[in-house]
């Protein structure tokens, strides 16, 4: 196996990770999976989700093991000047800095981007925020569930008629982290031709509303103000979940090809050249009228066998299966998105794959080490 096979596609790349929680965590894993060497900074006390549990395992959560592997850590108490001497030390040798406090707390302290700038040229800074800078709202502080409440996100999940739900994960946070790793890797491509760093700016707000399609789109377009419509997509059907004989499946219908075959499968044909059910937009007017027979027709039905009988004749389907399932299914292994390493460590796997110079996993989570490599 060549070197850079085993080192990644970011070998040779310094990230200092001064930042805590989640976005910030997840942008730092995400370089550090294919092959930065990444340094987290934390404060004395340690990142706050070391404490959000449990579950706990030696007394570190799970909340924080799931976003800080490969990468060695150090602690330095950012509001003193020893620390702060310290970390600029260490920006001297990164390519990257990740952090997220407060808008103008590192500034206070000395050691902000427009502070370090003019001695790090090279420097690619991601700062990663609640709002932004400034603005009407900027160096608001912010947070997942905040966010899904301000962005539209809460106003268009939950079911129809119901209130406003959040979603029932920290997609913004995770989003924002994607995102940070994309803007480093754009300013480190674009450095390539430049020889100089930028500053990458990334904030919950903008990376909260940049999920709202088709729903932002829908408005642009027709002006009508978006609801809430449970599991059913807004502007296709049948794209929904539907009750079984056993485990619910999703069908996720998404042309009139689809549904004519899901029809002849199923024994209901005629479904299909109804006026109501013949084309995609008159399946999305009538879905109320649609939903009812297509349940009858599914009532007997083993949800799992059915999803895998539809897959193979190429209708979109797939049981409705828990995290547990979901993440011991034989096709969840294949992917290798099922992490183990020694400690008793496990995690999700890298998404992105590479053909050769896939992600590795090099440092469990609490690695210690006080300097680059």
């Amino acid at each position: 196996m060549s070197l850079s096979h085993r080192a990644g596609a970011l070998h040779g790349i310094r990230v200092l990770d001064l930042s805590r929680i989640l976005g910030g965590p997840l942008c730092g894993q995400i370089l550090g999976d294919h092959g930065a060497d990444v340094l987290k900074v934390e404060p004395p006390q340690g990142d706050d989700t070391r404490s959000w549990g449990p579950p706990f395992q030696d007394g570190v959560s799970s909340y924080y093991r799931g976003l800080n592997r490969n990468k060695r850590l150090q602690f330095l108490d950012l509001s003193q000047t020893e620390g702060q001497q310290a970390v600029l030390a260490l920006m001297a040798q990164a390519d990257v800095v990740i952090e997220n406090f407060k808008i103008g707390t590192m500034e206070k302290w000395g050691i902000g981007w427009q502070q370090v700038r003019g001695c790090f040229a090279r420097l690619i800074w991601c700062r990663v925020s609640g709002f932004g800078a400034d603005g009407p709202l900027g160096a608001w502080p912010g947070y997942d569930a905040a966010i899904q409440a301000m962005t539209g996100l809460m106003s268009v999940n939950g079911e129809a008629g119901g209130d406003p739900l959040r979603v029932g994960l920290p997609v913004v946070d995770m989003v924002t982290g994607m995102n940070g790793a994309i803007g480093v890797l754009l300013a480190l491509q674009e450095r390539q031709r430049s020889g100089q760093g930028q500053l990458v700016d990334v904030s919950l707000y903008d990376s909260g509303l940049s999920l709202l399609h088709p729903h932002a789109a829908n408005w642009f377009m027709s002006g009508r103000t978006p609801g809430r419509s449970g599991n059913a997509h807004p502007n296709i059907y049948p794209y929904d979940s539907f009750a079984t004989g056993t485990t619910p499946v999703f069908l996720a219908v998404g042309n009139d090809r689809q549904f004519r075959l899901l029809c002849e499968h199923l024994g209901c044909a005629p479904l299909a050249a109804d006026a109501r059910f013949a084309t995609a937009g008159q399946r999305s007017l009538h879905r109320d009228a649609l939903k009812p027979l297509l349940e009858q027709a599914l009532q007997g039905s083993d949800g799992p066998a059915l999803a895998e009988a539809l897959m193979a004749i190429g209708v979109p389907a797939a049981p409705v299966l828990g995290v547990d399932a979901a993440l011991s299914h034989p096709h969840t292994l294949h992917r290798e998105m099922v992490v183990e390493m020694p400690g008793g460590y496990r995690g999700l796997g890298a998404p992105v794959k590479l053909s050769r110079t896939p992600a590795s996993y090099r440092h469990a989570p609490l690695a210690e080490g006080h300097h680059f490599e």
